[in-house]
């Protein structure tokens, strides 16, 4: 089946190493970025470029009118309640690495965090870090056969001493929808803080916060064909409330002397340092483009080409899916043959994927792998990729047996 991209063409790198004779199916590691978006971030620099929120000239006060304007625009795509919960950072990581600094004060020696098996390095080493900083304990969610969280095993492990839950919206190995509404619903009821990885999840479904209902949601431009080096944390007002401040110096300050400071609250409070101000410019370029594209449309060749992907795999002697991936993505394995040396012969080939333990390496032991390939789709891809793909994978197979 062809399944052609209506969208492909504005996508110019997509074009550029379609030219050079690549496949791009690694767009769970980072999306390719349409015109728009290059326009955007261009038109910042030649236009003449200058830092936000001090200064009183002309550039200045246009970049922050600019900058400002996106951050509203990300309250209104997410349904905050105020923009004064979109905080900027670098990333998911260092959102996360925010919270779990930021909250520290929150916790006594004893307290419980939640964790599920499945979560990135990025969602599972800071709460490491911070249990062990505060002598905290780390509980671990088991999977079911699916490969979702276990919501009986939830339900047990989530109790009066949970103070935090930390979960991934859609699983970057397993391409599954995490039971997110259960599981929030289940760390509320205990009055524990709830944080969701939305770095895969943003990608494939609008985020709502007033129907999610958690208390802080994370997620990276450059996934969401945007730019690189930005991400954005929306934190609920009453909880941003309880973040103590992590990084100091220019912005986020209202008084300084040499001995003491105070500190503005959110969001400015937490972007000390000149912020990515033309790759914020451009994320509001990347959800302008999106928000004009048919959603239901989109959604649809997702599965289409998801469903492909799947069945493609499925039907290949000896290659083994990791778990029941639903959306976007599928990771495997090939008997007998190691991944490093597959991969090799597929890059050689032109296919762009990812091999390794794509960040979740306990996750990946839980299935006794090391690593494993993964093929991972955006709204520019289509059936002749997937084509290509699977010609090259039946040759690297044939090569290695």
């Amino acid at each position: 089946m062809n399944l052609p991209s209506p969208w492909r063409a504005d996508f110019p790198g997509i074009l550029a190493l379609e030219a050079e004779g690549q496949t791009y199916l690694d767009s769970a590691a980072t999306a390719q970025k349409p015109q728009a978006v290059i326009d955007a971030l261009a038109s910042y620099y030649a236009r003449g470029s200058a830092n936000v929120h001090r200064a009183q000239h002309l550039p200045g006060e246009r970049a922050t009118r600019a900058f400002e304007a996106v951050r509203e625009q990300l309250a209104g795509w997410l349904n905050a309640a105020s923009s004064t919960e979109i905080l900027f950072t670098r990333g998911t990581t260092e959102a996360i690495n925010l919270l779990a600094y930021g909250l520290e004060g929150q916790f006594q020696r004893g307290d419980e965090i939640v964790i599920s098996a499945l979560e990135h390095h990025a969602n599972l080493l800071p709460w490491q870090q911070l249990a062990l900083r505060k002598q905290l304990k780390l509980l671990v969610l088991p999977l079911d056969a699916n490969g979702d969280p276990d919501l009986q095993a939830a339900s047990q492990l989530i109790g009066p001493r949970t103070r935090l839950l930390a979960i991934s919206q859609l699983s970057n190995v397993l391409g599954r929808w995490t039971p997110i509404s259960a599981l929030l619903q289940l760390a509320r009821r205990h009055g524990a803080l709830t944080v969701v990885d939305g770095a895969q999840g943003a990608v494939h479904a609008q985020p709502d916060m007033q129907a999610l209902d958690c208390d802080f949601y994370a997620f990276s431009a450059h996934k969401l064909y945007a730019a690189d080096g930005v991400g954005v944390l929306y934190a609920r007002q009453s909880a941003a409330r309880l973040l103590n401040h992590w990084q100091f110096g220019g912005e986020m300050v209202l008084e300084a002397d040499y001995q003491q400071a105070r500190f503005r609250p959110a969001p400015l409070g937490f972007e000390a340092g000149t912020p990515a101000i033309g790759s914020v410019l451009a994320l509001g370029a990347a959800l302008g483009y999106l928000q004009q594209l048919d959603s239901g449309a989109v959604l649809a060749h997702e599965q289409a080409l998801h469903l492909q992907l799947v069945e493609g795999l499925r039907q290949r002697p000896g290659v083994r899916l990791l778990g029941d991936p639903q959306l976007a993505l599928a990771s495997f394995t090939v008997d007998g043959l190691h991944g490093s040396d597959l991969a090799h012969l597929l890059g050689e080939q032109g296919i762009c994927l990812r091999n390794g333990h794509h960040c979740a390496m306990p996750l990946l032991k839980q299935f006794g792998l090391s690593g494993a390939l993964r093929v991972s789709l955006g709204l520019y891809n289509n059936g002749d990729d997937l084509q290509r793909f699977f010609a090259a994978l039946d040759q690297a197979m044939e090569l290695l047996q």
